[in-house]
C-alpha cells in the first residue's frame, strides 16, 4: 500500500514538471527583452494576473507552515487570519493600490520597486538600498517555502528516515524552479500560476471534506475540537471559540500576513504588469475569491490538528512544519487524494519561489548592478545577468533552508516572518503613502527603510540570542521573558508581532518625518502624479446641435 502510493507520488509530481518545464520552454519567446522578461509586456490580462498574485501569496508557508502552527496554537479562529487574508491582502489592497500602481510605475518607466523608489522620490541611493533589502530578505523567505515544501515531500515519498532525503528534495525543487523561470520569466510563471492555482482550488476543497470525513463529519469533528482545554488548562472548548486562547498574538498573524502584502515587491509587482482598468476590475474579483478559498481553506484544514496528532508529541517529537504532513498520512485519507495534496502544495510553492527569485534577481540586475556596478548594460546583457542572479539566489536560499531544517530552530513561520517584517516594515508605508500624498520626504523614507530592518534585526537578535551564542542581560532576553510569562496577551518573543509592529509603527513615521522634513521639488513631485491626470482625447459622438430643427 505504502509503495503504490509512494509510486502515485512520483507519477503525479513528474507529470506537474513536465507541463511545468514544457510552459516555460513556450514562453522563452516572450524574453527577448527586460520589459518582457520581468513584466511580460505590461500585457498580462485579469486572469492570470489575479492567479499570479494568489499563488504568489499562498505557498507551502501557508498550507504546511502556518496553517499547521497556528491551526494548532488558535484552534478553529485561526480562520480569521484566511478572513484578513483575503478581504485585507487581496480585495483591498487591490481596489487602493492597484490602479494608482499600474499608472505611476507605467508613467515613471519604473520596472521594480527600488526603481519606483528611486524615480517617485529622485533619489539613486533610495533605489540602491531598496534592493539591497529586498534580495537579502526575500532569502528567508524563499528557504520557508523550501522547507514546506521539503516536510511534505519526504513524509509523502517515504524519505523520512532516508539520510539526507530531506536535502536532496530540497536540491531537486531549486533545479526545477531555476529551469523555468531562467527560461520563461514573468511570462512563464503567470501561466505557470494560472494552471497551478486551478489545482490548488480543487485540491483545498477535497482536503477540507476528507479532513472533517475523518471524524464523522464538520459537527463531530467540532465537537472532537471542543473536548481540548486552554494552554493553561482551565479553559474547555476554547479551541472552537470565536477569537480563540490568544486574541492579540491572533491579532499580530493576521495584521502581518494580510497588511503585509501590501508592501512586499513580489506582490505589489503584479500591478505593474496588469493590462488595462477593465482587468484590475476583474483581477479584484477573481483574487478575492481565490484567496477566500486558498487561505481560508488552509488555515480551516489546520485547524482541526489537534484531532490527528497526540498533543504530548508536539512540538517535542513532532514539530509544528510536521503536523499537516502528518494529518495527510491518516487513514481516512486516500492515497490518489495525497497525491493531488502533493501536486497542490508544489504548486502553490513553485508559484511563489519563482516570484521571489525573479523579483530579487532583477531587481539586483537593474537598480543595483546595472549604471553602478556595470556603467551600462545591453538590453540581452540585463536578461543575462537576471538569469545568472536567479541561479545565485536559489543556491543561498537552498543553503539556509537546509542550515534550518539541520539546526531546527528556524521553523517556517519565523523564517517568513523576519522576511515579511523587514520588506513590509521598510516599504509598505512609502510606497503607499508615495501613491496618494504629494508631500512625502527623502528623510521620512530613509527613516522608515532604518526602522524596517532595524527592528526586525534587533527582534532577531534578542529573541535568538542562544542561537547566536550571545550573553544577554535578563531584561533584554525576549525568548526568556516570554518563557517565564507565558501568561502575558502577547508573545514578545514572536517575529511575527515584531513584523506587525514594524508595519504599523512605518505608518505612522512616514507622515509625521515628512511634516518635519524639507520637501521634495515640486516639479519633481508633480512629474510624479502627473501620470494621474493625462487628457484623452474622445471622438465627438453628437454632430448636429442640440436646438437644430430638422
Amino acid at each position: 500500500m505504502v509503495g503504490s502510493m509512494v509510486w502515485l507520488n512520483v507519477l503525479f509530481i513528474g507529470v506537474f514538471f513536465l507541463v511545468t518545464i514544457a510552459i516555460g520552454i513556450y514562453a522563452r519567446r516572450h524574453t527577448k527583452s527586460v520589459g518582457s522578461f520581468v513584466l511580460g509586456g505590461r500585457s498580462v490580462g485579469p486572469w492570470l494576473t489575479a492567479f499570479a498574485y494568489g499563488t504568489t501569496y499562498f505557498s507551502a508557508v501557508v498550507f504546511i507552515g502556518y496553517a499547521g502552527q497556528f491551526g494548532w496554537s488558535f484552534g478553529l479562529s485561526t480562520v480569521w487570519i484566511g478572513l484578513g487574508n483575503a478581504f485585507i491582502g487581496s480585495f483591498l489592497v487591490w481596489k487602493v493600490m492597484g490602479r494608482r500602481t499600474r499608472i505611476m510605475t507605467k508613467h515613471l518607466e519604473a520596472t521594480t520597486m527600488p526603481e519606483y523608489f528611486g524615480k517617485r522620490y529622485n533619489s539613486k541611493s533610495l533605489k540602491i538600498a531598496a534592493s539591497a533589502i529586498v534580495f537579502v530578505f526575500l532569502i528567508p523567505y524563499s528557504a520557508s517555502v523550501f522547507n514546506g515544501l521539503s516536510y511534505l515531500f519526504t513524509t509523502a515519498l517515504g524519505l523520512d528516515n532516508m539520510r539526507y532525503g530531506f536535502e536532496m528534495v530540497i536540491i531537486g525543487m531549486s533545479l526545477l524552479t531555476a529551469a523555468y523561470v531562467i527560461l520563461g520569466g514573468y511570462m512563464s510563471t503567470a501561466i505557470n500560476d494560472f494552471f497551478q492555482g486551478v489545482i490548488m482550488l480543487v485540491g483545498v476543497i477535497l482536503v477540507a471534506a476528507f479532513v472533517l470525513h475523518a471524524h464523522g463529519g464538520l459537527m463531530n469533528s467540532l465537537a472532537g475540537l471542543s473536548q481540548y482545554t486552554a494552554p493553561d488548562g482551565k479553559i474547555l472548548g476554547v479551541y472552537v471559540s470565536f477569537f480563540g486562547p490568544q486574541p492579540l498574538n491572533l491579532l499580530g498573524v493576521v495584521i502581518l500576513t494580510s497588511l503585509g502584502a501590501w508592501g512586499l515587491p513580489q506582490m505589489v509587482h503584479k500591478f505593474y504588469a496588469i493590462k488595462d482598468e477593465k482587468s484590475i476590475q476583474t483581477g479584484t474579483i477573481i483574487s478575492t475569491v481565490f484567496a477566500l478559498v486558498i487561505a481560508g481553506g488552509s488555515y480551516f484544514i489546520g485547524s482541526f490538528g489537534r484531532l490527528f496528532v497526540d498533543s504530548a508529541e508536539v512540538p517535542s517529537k513532532i514539530p509544528f512544519d510536521r503536523i499537516v504532513p502528518t494529518m495527510l498520512m491518516d487513514k481516512a485519507i486516500p492515497a490518489i487524494l495525497l497525491a493531488v495534496v502533493v501536486v497542490l502544495v508544489l504548486s502553490a510553492s513553485m508559484s511563489t519561489l519563482s516570484s521571489l527569485v525573479l523579483t530579487s534577481s532583477s531587481t539586483l540586475t537593474l537598480d543595483f548592478i546595472d549604471g553602478t556596478v556595470v556603467k551600462s548594460l545591453t538590453e540581452k546583457k540585463k536578461v543575462l545577468w537576471i538569469r545568472i542572479l536567479i541561479a545565485c539566489f536559489i543556491i543561498i536560499s537552498m543553503s539556509l533552508a537546509i542550515f534550518a531544517y539541520q539546526t531546527g530552530n528556524l521553523y517556517i513561520t519565523k523564517l517568513m516572518s523576519i522576511s515579511w517584517g523587514a520588506l513590509a516594515g521598510s516599504f509598505l508605508a512609502p510606497f503607499l503613502y508615495g501613491l496618494f500624498w504629494k508631500k512625502v520626504t527623502r528623510v521620512a523614507v530613509w527613516t522608515n527603510f532604518g526602522c524596517g530592518v532595524g527592528i526586525t534585526l534587533v527582534h532577531l537578535v534578542l529573541s535568538n540570542a542562544v542561537l547566536f551564542k550571545i550573553h544577554l542581560p535578563a531584561f533584554l532576553d525576549l525568548a526568556a521573558i516570554a518563557a517565564k510569562h507565558p501568561e502575558f496577551p502577547i508573545n514578545i518573543a514572536s517575529p511575527i508581532n515584531a513584523g506587525a509592529f514594524a508595519m504599523i509603527f512605518g505608518l505612522i513615521v512616514v507622515p509625521v518625518v515628512s511634516l518635519l522634513t524639507p520637501k521634495l521639488d515640486k516639479k519633481i513631485v508633480d512629474h510624479a502624479f502627473e501620470g494621474y491626470d493625462i487628457a484623452v482625447a474622445a471622438s465627438q459622438k453628437k454632430i448636429l446641435p442640440a436646438d437644430e430643427v430638422i
